[in-house]
This record gives C-alpha cells, structure tokens and sequence, in this order.
C-alpha cells in the first residue's frame, strides 16, 4: 500500500487478471470500478437501479457486474460483484492534488470478506486467507 499526495490509501489489485490501481474506502460499501474500464478488465456489466454516491457526488447512474475475480497480493475471491460508475469526479480530485487517477476503489465487501487489518503506521493491508 502506498499513500499519496491526498493521503489516501492506494493499493494495486487484479480483477480478471487485469492489474489496476485502486483506492483504499473503507467507507465504500462496494468496490468499484471506473465505468471506462469495462473492456479493460474484461467485465459483463447490465445496467443497476441503484444510484452511487460519494467524493462530492450524488444520484450517479451505475451498472452492475457480477462473478469478477479479484486478487490483491497473495489473497484472492471469486464471484467478486463490482459497481460501475463514472469516476471523473474522483480521478479530477486527484490529479488536482498531483496524485494519480485510479480505475476504481476497493471497498468494505472486500474489506470484510478477508478480515482486513489496515495498519496505517507501515502502510500495510492484511487480509487472510481462506481455509482449503
């Protein structure tokens, strides 16, 4: 995990066996993905009722995209639902403060699937394996 120049929390994450950057919310309920990088991480989306909110914006149109695979170093979950939405706003901000645009964020579905510990003194995210 890095922070940057927003002090937000960045990690790198592979949905599909695509490697994208991410942002850290623990305030997310859901991860997300920039509605751009459809192709990019090979997802199957159908449009959501559900509107996103967040960062300053409100009442987005999204779409859904259901049985991803998401790998975060040696942690991984299949069948992985991730909301679509435009992340413009999102990416402005962050370039705006000299940071990097990110393609989505991970979220507390994730954060709680692996029993996350966030340790912010090293930067490190932990997640723990599933039995087999």
């Amino acid at each position: 995990m890095t922070v940057t120049a927003t002090n937000h929390l960045e990690i790198k994450a592979t949905i599909n066996g695509v490697d994208g950057r991410f942002i850290l919310d623990t305030g997310a309920s859901n991860t997300c993905v920039g509605i751009d990088k459809i192709e990019y991480f090979r997802l199957v989306s159908k449009d959501s009722e559900v509107k996103a909110a967040g960062a300053g914006a409100t009442d987005m149109e999204t779409q859904l995209s259901t049985k991803n695979k998401i790998k975060i170093g040696d942690w991984k979950q299949n069948k992985l639902k991730i909301v679509l939405f435009d992340l413009v706003h999102i990416n402005d901000a962050l370039t705006n403060h000299e940071a990097m645009p990110v393609d989505g964020i991970i979220g507390a579905d994730v954060l709680n699937k692996g029993k996350a510990i966030i340790d912010y003194q090293t930067a490190s995210l932990f997640l723990k394996k599933k039995k087999k």
